[in-house]
Protein backbone atom coordinates (compact mmCIF):
# COMPACT_ATOMS: atom_id res chain seq x y z
CA UNK A 1 0.00 0.00 0.00
CA UNK A 2 1.56 3.47 -1.02
CA UNK A 3 0.45 7.65 0.20
CA UNK A 4 1.20 10.33 -1.16
CA UNK A 5 2.72 13.29 0.62
CA UNK A 6 0.78 13.46 3.82
CA UNK A 7 0.67 13.90 7.76
CA UNK A 8 -1.83 10.84 8.47
CA UNK A 9 0.58 7.92 9.24
CA UNK A 10 4.27 7.94 10.07
CA UNK A 11 6.81 6.03 7.86
CA UNK A 12 7.92 3.21 10.36
CA UNK A 13 4.80 1.72 10.23
CA UNK A 14 5.96 -0.02 7.69
CA UNK A 15 3.90 1.57 4.60
CA UNK A 16 5.51 2.81 1.02
CA UNK A 17 5.82 6.55 0.96
CA UNK A 18 6.52 8.37 -1.81
CA UNK A 19 8.44 11.34 -0.27
CA UNK A 20 10.23 11.86 3.59
CA UNK A 21 8.85 13.61 6.55
CA UNK A 22 11.67 16.62 5.80
CA UNK A 23 9.85 16.75 1.74
CA UNK A 24 6.15 17.81 4.04
CA UNK A 25 8.11 20.65 6.09
CA UNK A 26 9.43 22.04 3.19
CA UNK A 27 6.12 22.41 1.43
CA UNK A 28 2.82 23.96 2.44
CA UNK A 29 -0.57 22.35 2.56
CA UNK A 30 -1.81 23.70 -0.64
CA UNK A 31 1.27 23.38 -2.30
CA UNK A 32 0.93 19.52 -1.62
CA UNK A 33 -2.40 19.47 -3.02
CA UNK A 34 -1.57 21.08 -6.01
CA UNK A 35 1.59 19.10 -7.07
CA UNK A 36 -0.22 15.58 -6.03
CA UNK A 37 -3.87 16.66 -7.32
CA UNK A 38 -5.38 16.34 -4.03
CA UNK A 39 -9.01 17.93 -3.25
CA UNK A 40 -8.40 20.89 -1.01
CA UNK A 41 -10.42 20.43 2.90
CA UNK A 42 -12.75 23.42 1.70
CA UNK A 43 -13.41 23.49 5.66
CA UNK A 44 -10.19 24.93 6.10
CA UNK A 45 -10.72 27.20 2.81
CA UNK A 46 -13.99 28.29 4.27
CA UNK A 47 -12.17 29.41 7.63
CA UNK A 48 -9.00 31.25 5.42
CA UNK A 49 -12.15 32.95 3.70
CA UNK A 50 -13.82 34.02 6.29
CA UNK A 51 -10.36 35.49 7.79
CA UNK A 52 -9.62 37.13 4.58
CA UNK A 53 -12.84 39.57 4.53
CA UNK A 54 -14.39 39.27 8.23
CA UNK A 55 -13.25 43.26 8.89
CA UNK A 56 -15.64 43.89 5.74
CA UNK A 57 -18.89 42.42 6.35
CA UNK A 58 -21.06 42.81 9.53
CA UNK A 59 -20.99 38.77 10.20
CA UNK A 60 -19.41 35.85 8.85
CA UNK A 61 -18.94 32.57 9.66
CA UNK A 62 -18.67 28.63 8.21
CA UNK A 63 -22.05 27.10 8.90
CA UNK A 64 -22.26 24.67 11.75
CA UNK A 65 -25.69 23.31 11.21
CA UNK A 66 -24.97 22.59 7.45
CA UNK A 67 -22.80 19.10 6.38
CA UNK A 68 -18.86 20.74 5.39
CA UNK A 69 -16.64 18.39 4.30
CA UNK A 70 -13.34 17.93 1.23
CA UNK A 71 -15.65 19.09 -1.28
CA UNK A 72 -17.65 22.02 -0.36
CA UNK A 73 -18.45 24.16 2.58
CA UNK A 74 -21.09 26.49 3.67
CA UNK A 75 -20.30 30.02 5.06
CA UNK A 76 -23.07 32.63 6.15
CA UNK A 77 -22.54 36.20 5.57
CA UNK A 78 -24.35 39.10 6.87
CA UNK A 79 -23.55 42.55 4.90
CA UNK A 80 -22.91 45.63 5.76
CA UNK A 81 -26.64 46.62 4.67
CA UNK A 82 -28.04 43.95 6.82
CA UNK A 83 -28.50 41.06 3.54
CA UNK A 84 -28.11 37.46 4.91
CA UNK A 85 -26.90 35.25 2.82
CA UNK A 86 -26.12 31.51 2.50
CA UNK A 87 -22.71 30.38 0.27
CA UNK A 88 -21.42 27.48 -0.97
CA UNK A 89 -17.63 27.12 -1.43
CA UNK A 90 -16.18 24.00 -3.79
CA UNK A 91 -13.51 24.18 -5.76
CA UNK A 92 -15.42 25.89 -8.96
CA UNK A 93 -15.83 28.80 -6.49
CA UNK A 94 -18.18 30.22 -4.49
CA UNK A 95 -21.77 31.39 -5.34
CA UNK A 96 -25.18 32.13 -3.41
CA UNK A 97 -27.11 29.22 -2.06
CA UNK A 98 -29.57 31.06 0.06
CA UNK A 99 -31.21 34.24 1.27
CA UNK A 100 -31.05 32.60 5.47
CA UNK A 101 -28.21 31.57 7.69
CA UNK A 102 -27.33 27.81 7.14
CA UNK A 103 -30.48 27.21 4.70
CA UNK A 104 -29.77 25.89 0.72
CA UNK A 105 -32.40 27.32 -1.84
CA UNK A 106 -32.53 23.81 -4.28
CA UNK A 107 -34.31 26.07 -6.63
CA UNK A 108 -31.71 29.54 -6.66
CA UNK A 109 -29.43 29.61 -9.60
CA UNK A 110 -26.33 31.63 -8.70
CA UNK A 111 -23.70 32.22 -10.58
CA UNK A 112 -20.27 31.18 -9.56
CA UNK A 113 -17.39 33.55 -8.49
CA UNK A 114 -13.59 32.60 -8.21
CA UNK A 115 -12.93 34.54 -5.12
CA UNK A 116 -14.87 35.86 -2.06
CA UNK A 117 -14.15 39.12 -2.90
CA UNK A 118 -15.84 39.15 -6.56
CA UNK A 119 -18.84 37.78 -4.93
CA UNK A 120 -19.11 40.06 -1.78
CA UNK A 121 -18.14 42.75 -4.35
CA UNK A 122 -21.08 41.98 -6.16
CA UNK A 123 -23.44 42.02 -3.34
CA UNK A 124 -22.36 44.30 -0.97
CA UNK A 125 -21.58 48.56 -2.23
CA UNK A 126 -20.96 48.50 1.77
CA UNK A 127 -18.28 45.66 1.19
CA UNK A 128 -16.58 47.39 -1.75
CA UNK A 129 -16.41 50.76 0.60
CA UNK A 130 -14.78 48.71 3.25
CA UNK A 131 -12.48 46.93 1.04
CA UNK A 132 -11.16 50.42 -0.68
CA UNK A 133 -10.84 52.06 2.79
CA UNK A 134 -8.71 49.98 3.38
CA UNK A 135 -6.70 49.41 1.21
CA UNK A 136 -6.50 53.20 1.07
CA UNK A 137 -4.92 52.55 4.68
CA UNK A 138 -2.51 50.14 3.47
CA UNK A 139 -1.26 52.23 1.42
CA UNK A 140 -0.70 55.48 3.11
CA UNK A 141 1.35 53.52 6.05
CA UNK A 142 3.24 52.09 3.46
CA UNK A 143 3.81 55.68 2.17
CA UNK A 144 4.51 56.68 5.64
CA UNK A 145 7.03 54.11 6.65
CA UNK A 146 8.85 55.08 2.98
CA UNK A 147 8.48 51.64 1.05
Amino acid sequence: MSRKCSDELPPEEGMEVDCTPEDLSRCSYEERCVELGEVKDMRLEAEAVVSDVLFAVTDMHVSHSLTSGLDVAYINVETREGKRYCLELTEAGLRVVGHVFDQVDEELSSQYHETVYSLLDSLSPGYREAFGNALLQRLERLKQTGQ
